[in-house]
């Protein structure tokens, strides 16, 4: 597998902007100018970027509780994200949804939320639809290793396996739902994918810290399932490097745990590693990348302070759906 130079410039751009999204969240947050839940993606970008950079705008993807990589992967404005989860008027669900509820169906990003669980049918709905309009196109379920273990997960593998439909099952296992560790919740001696196996369809594995394996493990996936063989799913092993929720003070790691995987499974310093080992890109290359996206966020944070809140008039609009 081999990515040209623009290529390889926008997943690292993807990623850095994932990366830096979220950690500026980390500190804004304390501000107390963003309400509600957050949950951030940091330390997980591999996955978001070397699985949406394969698809196209057509297909739909359907995220988690912690949804802003999933989002900024698949094209969704920056912009006007933090705009939504500073909870204006301007943001992609005119600050309706806040944090764990974005969308944006121009994009293929049927949307965050907070069910753990939750995307799986859905994904599954838009693989229907997909092979009704035999496009090739198909329908992707990002879900995590606490999602694994929910009935609503389980049914969708199922109906999607007898329907044969082109669903695709993506399992980031970060190794704790919320804060309990994988070894202990999850019921098998094998792994994640093999409870996918057990429904009949194929599973891939890969190092979800490597863009890519990830990457290349995908890309045979998505041939698979385009070519009509039916669903498929993936497991990635990641890490996430912040709590389950903004101010969780992850009490339930082990000593230097963190400091270990920003260290030895940071997935921006990987690909910084590789790409400039094989002169494939140059320190500077990617030090210009990380200008940019600098400045972004600046921008993006201070256009979401000044843009305006919500319009109390509009309170009702988007509830119900008009049929004249």
């Amino acid at each position: 597998m081999q990515l040209n130079r623009d290529e390889l410039l926008g997943a690292y751009r993807r990623m850095k902007t994932i990366r830096d999204f979220e950690e500026r969240l980390h500190e804004e947050i304390k501000t107390g100018e963003i309400a509600g839940f957050t949950h951030l993606y940091a330390g997980q970008e591999a996955v978001a970027v070397g699985i949406c950079d394969q698809l196209t705008v057509e297909d739909k993807i359907v995220s988690t509780h912690r949804g802003h990589g999933h989002c900024i992967a698949k094209g969704c404005d920056v912009k006007g994200m933090m705009k939504e989860i500073y909870g204006r008027a301007g943001g992609l669900c005119k600050g309706r949804g806040g944090s764990m509820h974005i969308a944006d169906l121009d994009v293929g990003m049927l949307g965050a939320n907070g069910i753990v669980g939750g995307g799986a049918p859905q994904a599954v709905g838009a693989a229907i639809a997909a092979r009704l309009q035999g496009k090739g196109r198909v329908g992707v379920a990002f879900s995590g290793d606490g999602a694994c273990n929910q009935g609503t997960t389980f049914e969708a593998m199922n109906l999607a396996s007898v329907t044969k439909v082109p669903a695709i099952f993506v399992f980031e296992n970060n190794h704790y739902s919320e804060h309990t560790g994988d070894a202990y919740a999850v019921g098998t001696d094998k792994d994640i994918a093999s409870r996918a196996e057990a429904f009949g369809m194929r599973a891939w594995r890969a190092n979800g810290c490597d863009f890519f394996d990830t990457y290349s493990a995908f890309a045979e996936l998505l041939e698979y399932v385009r070519a009509g063989n039916g669903p498929a799913a993936i497991e990635l092993d990641t890490e996430r490097y912040y709590g389950h929720f903004e101010g969780d003070p992850q009490r339930y790691r082990g000593k230097g745990e963190l400091e270990r995987i920003r260290e030895e499974r940071d997935c921006l310093k990987a690909f910084r590693s590789r790409v400039t080992e094989a002169a494939l890109l140059t320190n500077e290359d990617l030090d210009a990348v990380d200008t940019e996206v600098g400045e972004l966020i600046d921008e993006a944070v201070a256009e979401a302070r000044a843009d305006e809140l919500p319009d109390a008039a509009t309170v009702a609009d988007d509830v119900y759906v008009e049929y004249y």
